[in-house]
C-alpha cells in the first residue's frame, strides 16, 4: 500500500497538464526488484501511427538506461496480426523469444469502457490475476479486428503489463499498471505522456529501471 501511495503522489507531481494518469498498480508481492536484459516492447492498437510512435519511443527510454529493448514491429512478421493467432502458435511465438534471449515482454494494449466506474471494479479482480503474456494477448486480439471498439469512448483507458519469460523460472505477471487517455486526438501528446507515466512507475518500484544497484534483485 505504501509504494502504491508514493507512485500516486508522483503521478500527482507529474500530471500537471499531462493526457496521461495512474488509475490503478499492481505488482506480483514476491518481487523486490526485477533487472531484465533484454525486452520486447508490444503496443496493442489499431492505430498504425500510434503504434509505431510508442513502441519507437519506448525503445529510446529503455535504450537511455543501458536495457536492450526491442520493438514488436521488428520482431513480429508484418502477417502477425492480420490474423487472430490460436494459443498454440502464442505459445510458439513466446518460445521463439526465449531462444532468442528475451527474458520479459512489455505489453501495452488501449482498451475501453463505457462505464468509468463497473471499470474502476473490473480492476480490483486484478491482484487474483496470475496470468502469462501469450493469454493476455489471445483474449485481447479483439482489438486488431473490432472496429466498432472504441466508438463510445470519449477517454481510453489502457494496460501495460510487465511479464518475465525467464529460461528456467515461472512465466508469469511482474506487474501491471492501468492508465486513462484524456486527450487521444492529439496522438503524439498522448503517447510521449503514457511513456513517462509507465517509465515513472516501474523506477518508483525498482523493475527494470531500478534506482540502487547495491540491492539484492529478486526473480521470480
Amino acid at each position: 500500500m505504501q509504494m502504491r501511495k508514493l507512485i500516486l503522489l508522483a503521478t500527482v507531481a507529474f500530471m500537471g497538464c499531462s493526457s496521461a494518469s495512474l488509475v490503478e498498480n499492481w505488482k506480483n508481492p514476491e518481487i523486490v526488484q526485477f533487472h531484465a536484459n533484454k525486452v520486447l516492447i508490444v503496443g496493442m492498437t489499431q492505430n498504425e501511427k500510434a503504434r509505431k510512435s510508442f513502441e519507437t519511443n519506448l525503445k529510446k527510454e529503455f535504450t537511455k538506461r543501458n536495457v536492450e529493448a526491442m520493438r514488436s514491429l521488428d520482431i513480429f512478421d508484418v502477417e502477425f496480426t492480420d490474423t487472430k493467432r490460436t494459443e498454440e502458435e502464442l505459445n510458439e511465438v513466446e518460445q521463439s523469444l526465449l531462444d532468442k534471449d528475451f527474458d520479459a515482454i512489455l505489453f501495452t494494449k488501449v482498451i475501453g469502457s463505457e462505464d468509468r466506474q463497473s471499470f474502476i471494479k473490473n480492476l480490483s479482480q486484478w491482484d487474483n490475476y496470475k496470468g502469462r503474456f501469450n493469454e493476455d494477448y489471445y483474449e485481447s486480439q479483439d482489438i486488431y479486428y473490432d472496429e466498432s471498439y472504441y466508438e463510445t469512448f470519449k477517454v481510453y483507458h489502457a494496460q501495460t503489463t510487465l511479464y518475465c519469460i525467464c529460461e528456467g523460472k515461472e512465466r508469469a505477471m511482474i506487474w501491471r499498471g492501468s492508465l486513462d487517455v484524456t486527450d487521444p486526438s492529439n496522438i503524439e501528446k498522448s503517447v510521449n505522456d503514457y511513456i513517462k507515466l509507465v517509465v515513472l512507475a516501474l523506477e518508483e518500484q525498482d523493475l527494470i529501471f531500478y534506482k540502487d544497484s547495491e540491492d539484492e534483485i529478486t526473480g521470480l
